[in-house]
């Protein structure tokens, strides 16, 4: 839990390079799809559950209360 920040970068900077190259790659079936933005990044709840398989918590439901939502 001491490299929130460096776990974080290091994500954020894989999710800018990776997230073009996936979407290049989908195929579409055809369907229209909602595309909404979300209140957090992909890479905040990827460093979010990194943090929390770092953590001792059993479960995420407490780590998220306890720690994340503060």
């Amino acid at each position: 839990m001491n490299k929130l920040i460096e776990i974080f970068c290091d994500v954020d900077d894989f999710c800018h390079q990776f997230s073009p190259e996936w979407e290049a790659l989908l195929i579409s079936d055809g369907t229209k799809k909602r595309r909404r933005s979300s209140k957090m990044s992909t890479s905040e709840c990827m460093t979010i559950m990194i943090a929390f398989h770092q953590s001792n918590h059993r479960d995420f439901k407490n780590f998220y209360i306890g720690l994340v939502s503060r």
